[in-house]
């Protein structure tokens, strides 16, 4: 088998391993949130916060669903500076997150200390909260959320795009279940 054959075969493996009815839990707690008018707030590093810049967009565009993310270089080093990089983003749920709101946190390793004080900060606001993570089985992030995600995997190409099809196959979901309404 050639690379790309190989490369392709191991993608879809990854794609293919989820739990469907995690990505429906996922699903319900969206909903939750538009129903409550409460909004989706997306976070990552690297990667993964240009996927959660995506995901909030479709979510907002294609879905009607409320959703933003914290890609902001003003507002990453504002809070990097004032709090330590550690809690810019528990600092930015603080400011932004309102009762209902859903957050989901993205990280391939799962050992972002952003991310993770993220998800404990999140949990104490009584906020629900998804997690998507890789590599370690065991990883500090997946044991956090009200559901998570993991793919079994160390490869951050085929985490970070396993992630972003995942995320998006839920915006598409949502966007024919409400079409059927």
């Amino acid at each position: 088998m050639n690379y790309f054959e190989n490369y392709f075969t191991q993608m879809s493996k990854c794609i293919s391993e989820v739990d469907v009815s995690k990505l429906k839990d996922v699903s319900a707690l969206v909903q939750s949130a538009k129903k409550n008018n409460g909004k989706v707030i997306i976070a990552g590093n690297g990667g993964s916060a240009a996927m959660a810049s995506h995901v909030a967009v479709d979510f907002t565009k294609a879905a009607g669903i409320r959703a933003i993310n914290f890609n902001e270089a003003d507002l990453i080093t504002c809070f990097a500076n004032d709090y330590g990089y550690e809690n810019w983003v528990t600092e930015a749920i603080k400011a932004y997150a309102d009762a209902n709101d859903l957050i989901i946190l993205i990280s391939s390793s799962g050992q972002s200390e952003n991310i993770t004080n993220a998800a404990k900060t999140a949990k104490q606001m009584d906020l629900k909260v998804v997690t998507l993570s890789g590599f370690l089985k065991n990883n500090p992030l997946r044991e956090l959320g009200d559901v998570n995600l993991w793919i079994d995997s160390t490869a951050y190409n085929f985490v970070e795009m396993t992630h972003h099809v995942w995320l998006l196959a839920i915006v598409d979901y949502l966007i024919e279940v409400d079409e059927k309404k």
